[in-house]
């Protein structure tokens, strides 16, 4: 199937080509001409398979093929949890509608407000946007949702997550009741399928992959490590490996940070990006790493959704995530369009929790190696103790437990 029959203009299809797109992929495939029909979509793909162009492609047609209203009011609202993905969602916008008479903006919080608002009162067709920074401006009388035709809520998961569903509603209730609302998630859970039955109506379910599936590219596999030698293996890896482009994820900001200063006293160019950075820190950070400046990416979930890194070879997850599908959105950043990737795990005793959760919303077991001089058997047990006291049954010692999980954890050694 080519883009030329999903029913999108000539305008489109050539930007389309500019950017190097030859065939779509089964979202679009599959969303572009229900978007097009007019039809509530909620969609589920892992990241990575092209649902931005999924929804904007079809949006851009069909704003600039009906009739422009005066002064440009907002007609369209695309919401996103993470200021990186507001971003990467409004270039791809722009990119897709430089043959069209069109005008789009974004904005997010941790910039400067006021070249947003000059934005909004040139006037506009499509706005990008996160929760908290369109509220803001909501309030204080600087934008107006009352022409909105097509709302579009993007990464919805992630934004329940990181409890945007409050706002969320306030901003429904800012809408008018009639509009085209499409849904696209990474992952499909309880919840967002309540949410998507409060503002959906007689919605298509559009699944590319089954749920929370991983990308078939994506080599996966756990290293079992000692949570002290972490940074030691990461160091040997990258360094043994000559890897040139690597994305890391820890759990905690400021381990995200010390993590990223080890590196470079490692010599391995290294930068940081959370929340407690700057917009301009994240975007500097980002940048770096794109360009090759950078060959590390050190990153926690919420400043690492929306990256969109083309072709990136490996994703280490340092730490665990203690929330399953997030797993599932880390490794997504590679094997992205049909590209081969890797995602490794550093997996220490305390972790073994999460990978049986992960393991059981995957549906399969996680492939589980040792590293020559780093397995877990090779640490040095803790001195003996005198016998003390009988325990209680159920108060058995840290070590006890250890060993015990590390006998359930099974895998192929290496």
């Amino acid at each position: 199937m080519s883009f030329d029959s999903l029913g999108l203009s000539a305008p489109l299809l050539k930007a389309v080509s500019k950017k190097g797109y030859t065939k779509p992929s089964t979202i679009q495939q599959k969303a572009i001409p229900l978007v097009l029909e007019g039809r509530d979509v909620l969609a589920s793909a892992q990241t990575g398979t092209g649902k931005t162009a999924g929804f904007t492609l079809p949006i851009l047609q069909i704003l600039s093929q009906t009739k422009q209203l005066h002064r440009r009011p907002i007609r369209a609202l695309v919401l996103t949890p993470t200021r990186e993905l507001a971003a990467q969602i409004y270039e791809n916008v722009r990119e897709y509608s430089e043959f069209i008479d069109f005008r789009s903006a974004v904005i997010f919080g941790g910039v400067n407000q006021n070249p947003q608002i000059r934005a909004i009162k040139g006037g506009l067709d499509l706005l990008v946007a996160t929760p908290g920074r369109l509220l803001d401006l909501h309030n204080q009388g600087e934008i107006s949702l009352a022409n909105i035709e097509i709302l579009v809520l993007d990464e919805a998961d992630r934004m329940l997550d990181m409890g945007f569903l409050h706002d969320i509603k306030k901003i429904m209730a800012l809408l008018p009741n009639k509009r085209q609302n499409l849904l696209f998630s990474a992952t499909f859970s309880k919840d967002i399928k309540k949410l998507a039955n409060t503002i959906l109506h007689n919605p298509v379910l559009v699944e590319a992959e089954p749920e929370n599936t991983t990308a078939e590219k994506v080599n996966q596999r756990g290293y079992k490590v000692d949570r002290g030698r972490k940074t030691e293996l990461v160091i040997k890896l990258i360094s043994e490996g000559n890897w040139k482009q690597v994305l890391i994820f820890t759990r905690t900001k400021h381990g995200a940070n010390k993590l990223s200063e080890k590196l470079v006293k490692a010599g391995i160019s290294s930068a940081a990006i959370h929340g407690n950075k700057t917009q301009n820190a994240r975007t500097k950070a980002l940048a770096d790493f794109k360009s090759g400046k950078a060959s590390v990416l050190v990153a926690t979930d919420i400043a690492a959704r929306g990256l969109d890194i083309p072709l990136l070879p490996h994703v280490i997850n340092y730490e665990l995530p203690n929330i399953p599908e997030d797993y599932v959105h880390r490794i997504g950043r590679t094997g992205r369009a049909g590209a081969s990737g890797e995602a490794i795990s550093l997996i220490d005793f305390e972790e073994y929790e999460y990978v049986r959760d992960i393991e059981k919303l995957l549906g399969h077991k996680l492939q589980s190696e040792t590293v020559p001089g780093f397995d877990l058997e090779n640490i040095p047990s803790p001195p003996k103790q005198e016998r003390g006291p009988r325990r209680p049954r159920n108060d058995k010692p840290k070590a006890s437990n250890q060993k015990r999980n590390s006998n359930n954890f099974k895998g192929n050694r290496r």
